[in-house]
């Protein structure tokens, strides 16, 4: 038997990068998943590659009526939401004093309010079923500092993690999160950033950065059942970057 037979499992922002990564590791794992996204295009063409237990739902993240279409769709269709992996997320390298409100609150609503949307939204579902499993995707960035507002919201992810963790454990539904560091995406093979990955490498104790199956991998633990009696807890994949 597969590590998450037949467990529905909800990803949001997975119709590329290291969420559509995610998609395909909980399929090779026997779980069937709901990408959910803002590109309607990608987010189709990811759904009609992986078959028949894969769909796609438009998703503005940081839209309740969204993730109120969302969960009941996916209820709909198979009856039960097993897990909700928050990944949607974006990043702004902009300084403090060059950052307007407007941008400031997009990257708030999108990396940090939609949290509290997915896990309010989906806790009655698992609630009724007596289990479940949220798994909060936060950063490096979440435990050290690094760039204004993208710092801010993956700290209130781990913080947000901790408070409903403790709001949904006695009725059996598993909230933690995870942190990845630096990952390997195609955004890392830009000519003008190569030079500037190298000299980072240095600086990771384990001197290289994630593959993103890496991150994938902690999802699957996180989602099935051997990480049962695992709550409230943050999960890191960065090399030993923060234990510098």
């Amino acid at each position: 038997m597969k590590r998450l037979e037949n467990k529905v499992v909800v990803i949001t922002g997975s119709a590329q990068g290291m969420g559509k990564t995610h998609a395909e590791k909980v399929l090779s794992e026997g779980g069937k998943v709901v990408i959910t996204d803002i590109n309607e295009e990608l987010g189709n063409n990811v759904a009609q590659e992986l078959g028949e237990n894969a769909i796609f739902i438009r998703h503005d993240v940081s839209n309740e009526d969204d993730w109120k279409n969302v969960i009941d769709t996916v209820v709909d269709k198979w009856g039960r939401i097993d897990v909700l992996v928050n990944n949607a997320g974006i990043t702004t390298n902009t300084s403090i004093e060059d950052l307007t409100l407007d941008s400031y609150m997009k990257i708030v609503n999108i990396n940090q309010v939609s949290v509290f949307l997915g896990m309010k939204t989906v806790a009655p579902i698992m609630k009724a079923q007596k289990e479940g499993s949220i798994i909060n995707i936060s950063s490096m960035n979440g435990l050290v500092g690094g760039a204004i507002c993208y710092t801010d919201t993956k700290f209130a992810v781990r913080g947000m993690t901790k408070a409903a963790s403790r709001d949904l454990s006695p009725h059996n539904i598993r909230v933690n999160s995870v942190h990845p560091g630096v990952i390997q995406t195609p955004m890392l093979e830009l000519e003008e950033v190569k030079e500037q990955v190298e000299q980072f490498k240095k600086t990771i104790p384990m001197r290289r950065v994630a593959q993103t199956e890496e991150v994938s991998n902690m999802i699957v633990f996180l989602a099935s059942d051997e990480s049962s009696y695992s709550t409230g807890s943050e999960f890191v994949i960065d090399g030993g970057i923060t234990a510098l």
